[in-house]
């Protein structure tokens, strides 16, 4: 599958942004999406999963009750809403979709992930 993200940007602390991630070439009804996020030298950070038609989803503390994250079977899409936001949250921020090669693969609860998009940057500054 193809995933391309958008609406990253720059925001003051306290805004709001909305991510988006189009899939293509994939199904992705009652499969685990998530979004990711990584700042130069760290590992990548998992940050929201969706898991099947919104049967459940699981938040990093970092982020918890500040962002929400939502899927559209019938666009192929997930998003990320993203409020109150701290100059911590600033990162480049990835879509990932369950599945794909074992090698390198980043666990989010029961979910296996390595396909990716190519990321969107946020930044939180005022």
């Amino acid at each position: 599958g193809q995933l391309v993200e958008s609406g990253g940007g720059v925001v003051q602390p306290g805004g709001s942004l909305r991510l988006s991630c189009e899939v293509s070439r994939a199904p992705i009804g009652g499969r685990c999406m998530a979004w990711f996020r990584q700042t130069p030298g760290k590992e990548r950070e998992a940050v929201a999963r969706i898991l099947g038609d919104e049967i459940s989803v699981m938040y990093s503390d970092s982020v918890q009750g500040r962002f929400t994250i939502s899927k559209d079977n019938t666009e192929k899409s997930l998003y990320l809403q993203m409020d109150s936001l701290k100059p911590e949250d600033s990162a480049m921020y990835y879509c990932a979709l369950a599945g794909g090669p074992q090698d390198g693969s980043i666990y989010f609860g029961s979910c296996r992930f390595n396909y990716w998009g190519q990321g969107t940057q946020v930044t939180v500054s005022s």
